[in-house]
């Protein structure tokens, strides 16, 4: 049943960045004060500022800038181990039916090239708050309600407050190192990338950590970039906190997965790796299938950086991936780690997966060799 947003938020099924609303349209000129509830205009030609308190009734008003904006008035406040009371952002693509002037999403990622974007932020003390560059995706073009899957880049936060979930790793994207949580709101799922320290400015390409989110198995490159916004989820206060620039655009051309860069490393000396991959298929139909694959180290030493070899039985040709960088060259596949998954102590194992087409009865690959030495199977 289709809730209202108001209902979705009194339920408890929101929680931080979970909700746009829809606007109430009109064009900025400089300084426009914004108090209402879900009040919302358009800025340059290309962006929806949106004053968005869907977490309080208490009154909070935003001035809008000819190039982003400020919370000049923030009375309401909430439990720090609960919702934000808001989320003032501003925002390219659509969302809740609100498309902003003249943008080609929701695009496919697969025909994402690049996604440039810049921000620059405005902190103040004394307030609990995050400021976070939020990216949404979906399996539909879907313009309207909650996007299955939101990616939260955490800029900073001050005060006792977390994202959602629970922590997994940590990643190095766009030159920086980012404590990852995953998690679900009960109305979406929810990644999210927290700086150690707050960032006041950032230029950086919004598809890597699409790309990311995509090697965790979280999304496909089937699914759609809706909308990516930037604002603050405050809890309590944040007078004087100001987006003072945005700047995002989404090229299409290809983006043929993986694109996920493996960690630098020189893999051990053949010889020096000993290993164990367990194969299977998790599900088979008439013209393809879906397969897990699991490496073990069972060598004495830690393996920095993995890359697994071997040859898929005529007819099988891979998709798409999650957790490995996997490319095939006729038969020949090669899967390397991902950022977070490179190292392997003695005993540890780590598994990645793809989607492959199938021509033919199903067979498994028959030998298998991690950083030139061959593998038992497992």
């Amino acid at each position: 049943m289709k809730r209202s947003l108001r209902a979705l938020a009194a339920a408890g099924l929101l929680a931080a960045g979970s909700i746009v609303a829809v606007a109430l349209g009109g064009t900025a000129s400089a300084d426009t004060q914004i108090c209402e509830q879900y009040g919302s205009t358009t800025i340059g030609g290309k962006y929806v500022v949106q004053n968005n308190r869907w977490g309080t009734s208490a009154q909070q008003c935003i001035n809008v800038t000819s190039t982003g904006f400020s919370i000049t008035r923030a009375d309401g406040s909430a439990p720090t181990n609960g919702a934000p009371v808001s989320y003032p952002s501003i925002f390219v693509g659509c969302h809740y039916t609100n498309c902003s002037p003249g943008t080609n999403l929701p695009v496919q990622v697969k025909n994402i090239s690049s996604a440039p974007a810049s921000i620059s932020y405005n902190y103040v003390g004394g307030a609990i708050y995050d400021a976070a560059y939020d990216i949404w995706l979906d399996p539909s073009p879907k313009k309207d309600g909650v996007n299955q899957m939101e990616i939260m880049i955490w800029l900073n936060r001050q005060g006792s407050i977390q994202p959602i979930g629970s922590p997994v790793g940590n990643a190095s994207i766009a030159g920086r190192t980012w404590e990852v949580w995953r998690g679900s709101n009960g109305s979406n799922n929810v990644i999210s990338y927290v700086a150690p320290s707050a960032i006041p400015s950032f230029s950086f390409d919004a598809m890597a950590f699409i790309n990311d989110t995509r090697n965790r198995g979280a999304i496909t490159n089937d699914w759609y970039l809706t909308s990516i916004q930037a604002g603050f989820e405050p809890w309590q206060g944040g007078v004087g906190l100001a987006v003072n620039s945005f700047s995002q655009s989404v090229n299409t051309g290809s983006n043929p997965p993986p694109t996920s860069t493996p960690p630098t490393t020189t893999p051990p000396p053949s010889g020096n790796t000993a290993c164990t991959v367990t194969y299977k298929a998790t599900n088979v139909w008439n013209n393809g299938f879906t397969a897990e694959v699991t490496v073990k180290n069972t060598g004495n030493s830690t393996i920095n950086g993995w890359t697994l070899n071997y040859n898929l039985p005529s007819g099988q040709n891979v998709t798409s991936a999650w957790n490995a960088t996997v490319t095939q060259s006729g038969s020949a596949v090669t899967a390397r780690n991902v950022a977070y998954n490179g190292t392997l102590s003695p005993g540890a194992s780590t598994n990645f997966g793809y989607q492959a087409t199938l021509n033919g009865s199903f067979s498994a690959p028959s030998s298998f060799t991690l950083n030139g030495a061959t593998c038992a199977r497992g």
